[in-house]
């Protein structure tokens, strides 16, 4: 009984109601489908066969004569080729001559093919007969055997020809059948296919109207809701179909949409609160903005007045301090002005041979600095401030000795420019090289604590609060500028001695 019910249940829905009828519709179509495909293939396949005979009985007269050709040429020529020709074409026309009527008939094809089939048999018999002669020499009966041979063979071609005219003549009247039947086959087919495409037109059409009535109204609620319309009717529909699980959905609907906008009214004046606070952090950001601005004031007022002192210097003669503040000014400069994030790797040369002129100045003869760069114009770019940084720590390193050392060198590969700075000074630890390298991969822009407790001389200054940042920086910023991870190293320096920073720009970018 269940079953029953679960059953009489789906059929009533509107689910069950539509594939009811489209199965019906299908249904019937496949039959009309399947009748009308038996039909015509019945049909073609019979106009298929009409010239069937005429097609193979060419072919006979094909093999006929290749039999002929090739029996002349061997009694002639006697060749290998000939004889095998002959026996090939022979296969041929037994084949065909097995389809021929072998019995005497009343109907004039019939009796037609009993005479082709007789007149084969003897040529292939002379043929025979010829061709064994010419093997044994027997010249006389080869001369004997090809007469007869020649006499079959015309009498058979003038009989083939009468066959394959009795047979277009019979296949022409089976044409023109074959045709007649396709025109009142497609006409009945035609014909059903009409009524059955208008019965099913007026069924569909009474179904789709008592579909669509209840759906009206369902529309006409949808579409005051889309215009925010919220006070809309329930529908309360308590009906065991589609439609009535679509109206309780949509009752379910409107209900949530209510206390949907409840929520977002309260969710407006949280919002509202927010962008008062975020007014509040623009102003601060503004203010900010300005005192950053006001701020770079004092840089260019420091350089300006350096310059100043320069040229006061040159007035005075003193050409060395002269030469000096102009180098440092230059230096300042080079900070303020390449507010850009790239530059080429001649333009950082040139800010590393002013910050190692003003270091010479500061230490003398304590710092020795080497160049090993080959003529060639540096036009790649790399980040701003990469190698002074480096040069820096070098410097700062090799001063720990009685004399600095120095080297900045240069060399060209196929893909990469590779820079590399060193020093002579103590070399720097294990634990420290590790550290650096966790904190590049970390994202990290200074060395843990514990790090820094493991020696008393820093990476970036003699009192080691700076805790490696430079040397980090230049490294984070090399990592993802290239997004490479041979990009940079930190090796020992010459001679297994000191500290050397090795950086690998690519040639391509």
């Amino acid at each position: 009984m269940k079953i029953d019910k679960k059953y009489i249940r789906h059929f009533k829905s509107l689910r069950g109601r539509i594939m009811s009828s489209v199965l019906i519709s299908l249904s019937v179509m496949l039959v009309l489908l399947v009748f009308a495909m038996r039909m015509n293939t019945h049909v073609i396949n019979t106009l298929g066969d009409v010239y069937q005979s005429n097609t193979e009985l060419n072919d006979f007269s094909q093999a006929l004569a290749e039999t002929e050709k090739s029996m002349e040429i061997y009694i002639a020529y006697h060749t290998f080729e000939s004889i095998d020709s002959f026996y090939t074409a022979r296969t041929k026309m037994e084949k065909f001559m097995d389809k021929l009527r072998k019995e005497p008939s009343a109907t004039e094809v019939f009796q037609k093919e009993y005479i082709v089939y007789e007149l084969s048999r003897s040529f292939i018999f002379y043929s025979n007969k010829s061709i064994n002669a010419r093997r044994a020499n027997n010249m006389s009966e080869v001369q004997t055997s090809y007469e007869c041979t020649t006499s079959c063979y015309n009498l058979l071609l003038s009989e083939i020809l009468e066959l394959n005219r009795l047979l277009l003549q019979r296949n022409g009247k089976n044409y023109i059948a074959s045709k007649e039947k396709i025109s009142f086959t497609t006409r009945i087919i035609f014909i059903i296919f009409i009524a059955f495409s208008f019965l099913l037109f007026f069924v569909l059409y009474f179904m789709i109207t008592n579909l669509t009535k209840p759906l009206v109204e369902i529309s006409d609620v949808a579409y005051r809701v889309s215009v925010r319309d919220f006070d809309v009717p329930l529908f309360n529909n308590d009906t065991d179909d589609e439609i009535g699980n679509i109206c309780r959905a949509f009752d379910r609907m409107i209900v949530s949409i209510r206390e949907y906008i409840d929520t977002i009214w309260e969710q407006a004046r949280t919002e509202n609160a927010l962008k008062e606070k975020e007014m509040e952090m623009q102003a601060l950001y503004t203010d900010a903005q300005l005192r950053a601005l006001q701020n770079q004031i004092n840089p260019h007022f420091l350089f300006n007045t350096l310059n100043t002192g320069a040229q006061l210097s040159m007035l005075e003669g003193a050409d060395k301090t002269c030469s000096f503040l102009e180098q440092v000014a230059d230096f300042f400069r080079y900070n303020i002005q390449r507010q850009d994030k790239f530059v080429t790797v001649d333009q950082e040369l040139g800010l590393v041979d002013n910050y190692v002129y003003i270091m010479k100045v500061r230490f003398g003869n304590r710092l020795e600095f080497i160049k090993d760069i080959p003529a060639y114009t540096f036009k790649e770019l790399i980040p701003v401030m990469t190698l002074q940084p480096l040069v820096e720590n070098c410097i700062k390193h090799g001063l720990k000795n009685e004399k600095g050392k120095v080297i900045l060198k240069i060399e060209l590969s196929e893909k990469h420019i590779i820079i590399s700075v060193a020093d002579n000074g103590n070399g720097m630890s294990d634990e420290i090289k590790e550290a650096v390298f966790n904190a590049v991969e970390n994202g990290i822009t200074k060395l843990p604590d514990a790090v820094q407790k493991l020696t008393e001389k820093s990476l970036e200054d003699e009192s080691g609060k700076n805790g490696g940042t430079g040397l980090i920086n230049v490294f984070l910023r090399l990592k993802m500028t290239y997004q490479g991870k041979d990009i940079f190293d930190i090796v020992s320096g010459e001679e297994g001695k000191g500290t050397k920073f090795i950086i690998r720009i690519p040639r391509d970018v």
